[in-house]
């Protein structure tokens, strides 16, 4: 039992220095950057994972169950509205692994997680949409390109960058305001959104390696 334990810190903080790493740095980031990032020895992290891929498809796999998870506990709430606005304020804080797209080969297990996560955030914009509280003209592709854009802060890399952690709290707020205003215009309102609806293709097709 504490040698899992261990382990799912070690998978937590693992997730957490990547996505940190990665956002600054890109998928060609080195192995030993996020080790490090995370606190974890190298030989330790190589154990565990055979290669940089097969660490990159584990954290895919923790992110698409937290994305689940998330996606559930929305629709847990009973109000519609904050169920879709937790969903989007919590993943902008989990952040994203949209640098990975196309880096990495999806396998069985990733694609069926995948699925399960998608159903379940679709389930979230559907009930939204039927109760009235988020605008027709917003798709479910709208929402995770918003939550993509969201979760990436250059003020927070840059002071993170510049070792000014006494400014990291307020940054952070600054975000929690950008996202609130963000959340705001989901709302049903008169002005139309520009151009045509963005297509699922658009959002999934950067993901193949193919």
């Amino acid at each position: 039992m504490a040698r899992r334990a261990e382990a799912e810190r070690n998978d937590r903080a693992l997730l957490e220095a990547a996505r940190e790493v990665i956002a600054v740095d890109g998928a060609h980031t080195s192995v030993a950057s996020i080790a490090a990032r995370a606190g974890v020895g190298i030989g330790s992290l190589y154990r565990r994972y055979s290669s940089k891929t097969a660490l990159f498809q584990h954290l895919v796999e923790l992110a698409l169950d937290e994305w689940t998870e998330i996606a559930e506990q929305g629709l847990a709430d009973e109000d519609p509205w904050n169920g879709l606005v937790h969903y989007i304020s919590t993943s902008v804080r989990t952040g994203s692994l949209a640098p990975l797209a196309g880096m990495v080969t999806f396998t069985d297990e990733m694609t069926e997680k995948n699925t399960r996560s998608d159903k379940a955030f679709e389930a979230l914009i559907d009930r939204a949409h039927r109760a009235g509280v988020l605008r027709r003209d917003v798709t479910a592709v709208d929402v995770l390109l918003l939550v993509e854009q969201l979760s990436k802060s250059p003020l927070i890399e840059h002071l993170q960058q510049q070792g000014r952690a006494d400014m990291l709290d307020a940054a952070r707020n600054a975000q929690r305001r950008v996202v609130a205003i963000a959340v705001a215009g989901l709302r049903p309102g008169d002005q139309p959104l520009p151009g045509e609806e963005p297509t699922m293709d658009l959002f999934t097709q950067r993901w193949s390696t193919s």
